[in-house]
């Protein structure tokens, strides 16, 4: 079926009892002129047999989405990203107890996020950048083969419940850009599958001493800027050996900045603490700050400074923001 600008969706489309897969990609391209919407009526004539369901990339696409799309209960994949879809989700998505990958990201969709305890053998949840709200359910913690969730861009809040630390599968958390507060739960340290764990832009407060990084050592991101973290950076983080990116900007950290991470993490080639009270002395070799490039970020620091020595004659080393320590002149 040929996609056009179009207000409605051809008939023919719901006749086609033994349809497996259906993609509407780009196909309602106009908002300013047409504006299509999909009839609860319609999705219960649409083929049972129905495995993969895609509507993707539609801006004329509006309405909410039907409650009768859970009654395709042999859907694997669910894939509904950005379009102008708006109204709660769905309260039964539970029903699709056969899906692999639910996907409800780049939409306007409010209200809380349903229970989800039925879908053990979900392997990824993405339901970023909407206008969810309310708190994490307990059920996700059911979702025992999920690998990635992605929860980011919301209006999510409340603390991190205890029931995450049974995603042992889960490689991917992401949810940044929401309202969690309580500070970083013991539970993460139980992740051990995680590769990246990103929490930026949220109210946790707290401190980093709290959890055993060296169970954490498949980490590659690690993203904990403007979280209200205070406190020093412990010793305990040299042991994520695989870490590529560390961003612990806009917080309220003190204490030096650990020499150590130039040797001891030695995939680390991403580095912000700017925004923070680190202070003293950067004592990092000139081939650290080669490595880092424009990826070391620690301006902000108002009681932080560089030696020069190490880096006199190779200015696009020196590290922006910040100034050259004095030498000290005994009397």
């Amino acid at each position: 079926l040929a996609c056009a600008e179009t207000t409605v969706i051809r008939p023919e489309l719901f006749e086609l009892k033994h349809l497996k897969s259906l993609s509407l990609f780009n196909c309602f391209t106009s908002p300013n002129r047409y504006l299509a919407s999909i009839s609860d009526e319609k999705w219960l004539d649409l083929s049972k047999d129905l495995e993969t369901l895609e509507i993707r990339s539609n801006p004329g696409l509006i309405g909410e989405l039907p409650s009768a799309i859970t009654n395709l209960i042999n859907l694997q994949s669910l894939v509904v990203l950005e379009n102008q879809l708006t109204g709660s989700l769905p309260e039964n998505l539970a029903k699709l107890t056969r899906l692999r990958r639910l996907v409800l990201s780049g939409n306007r969709f409010t209200g809380r996020i349903p229970e989800v305890y039925r879908l053990t053998g979900l392997l990824i949840l993405d339901l970023s950048r909407n206008f969810l709200s309310g708190s994490l359910p307990l059920s996700v913690g059911g979702l025992s083969s999920l690998l990635k969730l992605d929860l980011s861009n919301n209006y999510l809040e409340g603390t991190l419940p205890k029931e995450i630390q049974s995603l042992k599968n889960l490689t991917l958390l992401d949810l940044r850009n929401n309202r969690f507060s309580g500070g970083l739960t013991r539970e993460l340290q139980e992740m051990s599958s995680l590769v990246e764990l990103v929490l930026s832009n949220n109210h946790l407060a707290g401190d980093l001493t709290g959890i055993e990084w060296r169970r954490l050592k498949n980490l590659v991101v690690l993203d904990l800027s403007n979280t209200g973290l205070k406190g020093e950076i412990p010793r305990s983080i040299l042991e994520l050996k695989k870490l590529r990116f560390l961003g612990l900007s806009n917080n309220n950290l003190r204490g030096k900045l650990i020499r150590q991470m130039e040797t001891e993490m030695p995939c680390l080639n991403a580095l912000y603490v700017n925004g923070n009270n680190i202070s003293g002395e950067l004592e990092f070799s000139r081939m650290f700050y080669e490595r880092m490039g424009r990826r070391l970020g620690v301006w902000g620091n108002p009681n932080l400074c560089y030696h020069g020595d190490e880096i006199k004659n190779h200015r696009d080393h020196v590290p922006f923001g910040v100034n050259q320590c004095k030498a000290v002149t005994l009397a």
